[in-house]
């Protein structure tokens, strides 16, 4: 019996040896980890004005019982916009119906006068308007640094584990609004009303996924121009584009808002990026539509 008990023990050490738990790497630092995450967090607002890309915005209205009753589809393309300016989308299908040719004319005819005078004012007095770009630039630079700062201010960050992610290592986190946060911009105030999830990239310290989710009402404006209801929630998934540079994949959202006293909206939503492609100003002003898009159209 002694030898049986021996060999049963043997038996029972080499299998947990042998487990996928027992082999699993160790989880990094979290301190250094977290760290050298700081340093890759960008706005993707900023990532993407090097690219040119396809938006496709699903919006759907929802019934109290959060059924779907109307769905409304827009395709976009979405251009880098000029110095100092927020991006150019020219819309080129609503609900599967192409827009009109001569509309869309209309308005590339209206861009081009834009970038015109822009060019114009270069030329004109070139110190001034590049002094006005960069003014522009480093503001924009501030207010991003200020935001990724309350990142860190307003959430206790717990690493959970490793966890693949279409077939990247991530390391999962949870993201709890710490009581005592004094957040210093508008975004991290918004932020200590969500718990969140985040999934980063192991090997190069990216955002890949986030899951977010409103645990008490949040108000917008003056406190009764909107509020949007605890429960809402927000996923964000990243992919990693020509193997270069992570963008956004997808976006999906749903909740309900009280827009001033009576009205309450109840909503849910997904915008898909595909498409993506490095912008010159060569760059055709016609990116092709999904493939879902063109059937419909």
């Amino acid at each position: 019996m002694s030898r049986r008990t021996t060999l049963t023990v043997i038996a029972l050490v080499l299998i947990g040896i042998s487990a996928p738990g027992a082999q699993q790497r160790p989880l990094p630092d979290q301190e250094s980890f977290l760290r050298e995450t700081r340093k890759h967090l960008q706005t993707d607002s900023t990532l993407q004005r090097s690219y040119v890309f396809v938006e496709t915005r699903r919006e759907r209205k929802l019934d109290k019982s959060g059924h779907a009753t109307e769905e409304s589809v827009k395709v976009v393309e979405s251009y880098p916009g000029l110095p100092g300016e927020e991006r150019w989308e020219r819309l080129i299908s609503e609900d599967g119906h192409p827009v009109a040719a001569d509309k869309l004319a209309k308005e590339d005819s209206e861009r081009l006068k834009q970038a015109n005078e822009m060019a114009k004012r270069l030329t004109d007095d070139p110190v001034k308007e590049r002094a006005r770009q960069e003014r522009e630039l480093q503001k924009n630079r501030r207010e991003r640094d200020q935001a990724v700062t309350d990142v860190f201010n307003v959430f206790d960050m717990k690493m959970v584990g490793r966890e693949p992610i279409d077939g990247h290592d991530t390391i999962a986190f949870s993201l709890t609004p710490k009581r005592d946060a004094k957040p210093k911009t508008r975004e991290g105030d918004q932020m200590r009303h969500f718990l969140v999830h985040a999934w980063i990239s192991e090997d190069d310290h990216e955002l890949v996924r986030l899951d977010a989710e409103a645990i008490d009402n949040l108000s917008f404006g003056f406190g009764v121009v909107a509020r949007l209801n605890k429960g809402a929630q927000l996923s964000f998934i990243r992919r990693k584009v020509n193997g270069e540079v992570w963008l956004p994949a997808v976006v999906n959202y749903s909740g309900s808002a009280r827009v001033g006293m009576l009205v309450t909206l109840r909503r849910s939503g997904t915008s898909e990026f595909s498409g993506y492609r490095k912008y010159t100003v060569d760059t055709s002003s016609t990116i092709a539509a999904p493939a879902d898009e063109r059937t419909k159209e």
